[in-house]
């Protein structure tokens, strides 16, 4: 029952909210993509605080403990979604676009257990960062 979005729906705040920068890679490499046939949509963008405290105690309530919920779902307090830093995309397939081809944009996946979530993080090389195990690090 998920609804994704396009990167240039920027009336809808998980679309406009982004932080600019972040905002205009997405579109960018979804403007490449598109050339490519593949359709890069936006299933979680920004979130207030109060959705991803709602996530995060959910996940404590699915998982049975904070410390294996936060390998999932990052707290309010350091969610880079919160900050309007980080996207999820879909579908499977823009996921395996972008981790290819990402680099170019700025845009690199950051967890090894989530292939849908990116955030700008390529280095001053255009290098993307090694991938940490999950969102606990």
């Amino acid at each position: 029952d998920s609804v994704t979005l396009s990167p240039i729906d920027v009336a809808n705040p998980i679309v406009g909210a982004l932080d600019p920068a972040l905002l205009g890679a997405i579109q960018d490499a979804a403007r490449k993509a598109a050339a490519e046939n593949i359709d890069i949509q936006i299933n979680s963008g920004w979130r207030s605080r109060g959705f991803q405290e709602r996530l995060y105690d959910d996940a404590v309530r699915a998982y049975g403990s904070p410390d294996i919920a936060r390998q999932f779902v990052a707290s309010a307090d350091t969610s880079k979604h919160v900050e309007g830093k980080a996207v999820d995309i879909a579908p499977v397939e823009a996921d395996k676009w972008l981790i290819a081809n990402g680099q170019q944009f700025g845009l690199c996946q950051i967890y090894a257990n989530e292939i849908w979530h990116f955030e700008l993080a390529v280095d001053d090389q255009g290098r993307c960062p090694p991938l940490k195990p999950n969102a606990a690090g």
